[in-house]
């Protein structure tokens, strides 16, 4: 399976054609169709794009899938959400980088209503499948994204993570969710969630795609890394991991030399990210008829309503606090290395409780909401596993220390 550097220099150099490659992206969206990764397939735009290429930049003529709460001009504007139905007036700036490198946008990918929720199952079209068992979940929000990767439709995709959202379903369908630092991919014409911690990500294949990706879109360079310093977190409540997790991480420690950390406490940073989320989040959805939203959605905007304004205040306060808590730790260390959740995919039908599913909803955003907090770089790497996938996190102080691990832990495999 190709690079995305073997991909672009292969069109570059002639050996490759964008019109194949986007002929053979297409008839695997089609062969895909029923995991609902994909939205909406811009079949003539892509195939358009393909034959007008100038066989230039450094992601010449890779296929990408961009989520649904991206504007792309010309392509439907839904954000997955039935009360929504616009065209997008104008390319984000993500995207507007994307082409200039040479990708070539095939389509838009599954979100869970308006990036709030991390099982990927709420949305106009329906739950998108996990290709490693369709009963059961992607997470999200950014759902269709890994589940495009993960099932080989096209070797990037384009997700955003608020609390996990690309770092979740990257874990669930075993391919690589890059979170880079705050505000390194822009998020303009990217439907909101919480302004303070939302982050557009990439998803690929290997460590490697991403980390070119990122030096593609944002100038991330990359240098390798001998022997990188480690840090393993030791907070309990990272830890508690179901059964097919736990093995699958104390294997891979096994295989790493790291030294114990403690992370701030956990309590406090993930209630700081909920009283910093929760606000935001009815700000961007206020006067808007919800009348169609999810169920599971309206209950989520119901329950942020109900946090004081005086808790929010605090809550940014005490992120600055918590940011320099992390700051301290990853001063000695390369990165803090954790799972990225604590269960393997869950089934699909797990979302359909009371309290929409609140016990699976804390299992998956459980390790993941510290760095959109504190707005530093981490990655989901899928590590050897029986079964189902499971994913380690790799937490650093830059974009470029994130990548470097990241592809060092990649490398030892």
């Amino acid at each position: 399976m190709r690079t995305l550097e073997e991909i672009a220099a292969g069109v570059r150099d002639g050996s490759l054609d964008p019109v194949d490659l986007v002929e053979d992206a297409l008839a695997r969206a089609a062969d895909a169709a029923e995991l609902n990764a994909v939205v909406h397939l811009d079949v003539d735009g892509a195939r358009k794009a393909a034959v007008a290429h100038d066989r230039t930049g450094a992601l010449a003529g890779v296929p990408v899938l961009v989520k649904e709460i991206v504007e792309v001009e010309g392509l439907p504007y839904r954000c997955g959400s039935a009360s929504m139905d616009e065209v997008g007036r104008q390319d984000a700036e993500v995207v507007r980088r994307l082409r200039a490198t040479g990708a070539i946008v095939i389509g838009l990918s599954h979100t869970h209503e308006f990036a709030y929720g991390c099982f990927g199952t709420s949305n106009r079209v329906g739950p998108c499948h996990n290709p490693h068992d369709p009963s059961r979940m992607t997470g999200g929000s950014s759902s269709g994204s890994a589940a495009a990767v993960a099932a080989g439709v096209v070797p990037l995709a384009i997700g955003t993570d608020t609390a996990g959202s690309v770092r979740i379903p990257a874990a669930l369908c075993g391919v690589v969710g890059f979170k880079p630092s705050f505000d390194t991919l822009p998020t303009d014409r990217v439907f909101p969630l919480s302004q303070s911690l939302d982050h557009v990500g990439v998803l690929t294949r290997t460590a490697a795609d991403a980390a070119y990706a990122l030096n593609a879109l944002a100038g991330v360079a990359v240098r390798p890394l001998r022997k990188p310093r480690l840090g393993v977190v030791t907070n309990l409540e990272y830890l508690q991991l179901n059964p097919g997790v736990s093995t699958a991480w104390s294997a891979v420690l096994k295989t790493l030399e790291a030294v114990e950390v403690q992370l701030p406490d956990w309590s406090t940073s993930y209630s700081t990210a909920a009283n910093i989320q929760g606000p935001e989040a009815v700000a961007n959805h206020r006067g808007r008829s919800q009348d169609l939203y999810q169920p599971d959605v309206r209950l989520r905007l119901l329950e942020a309503s109900q946090v004081e304004s005086a808790d929010y205040e605090r809550a940014k306060e005490d992120a600055a606090r918590i940011t320099a808590e992390l700051d301290a730790v990853l001063a000695g260390v390369d990165a803090v290395l954790t799972p990225t959740v604590l269960t393997t995919a869950p089934l699909i039908t797990a979302a359909a409780t009371a309290d929409g599913g609140l016990d699976v909803r804390k299992q998956l955003m459980n390790n993941t909401r510290l760095a959109n907090l504190t707005r530093h770089a981490a990655v989901s790497l899928p590590i050897p596993a029986d079964g189902l996938p499971v994913g380690l996190q790799v937490i650093a102080a830059s974009n470029e220390q994130a990548a470097a691990v990241a592809c060092w832990i990649e490398a030892q495999r």
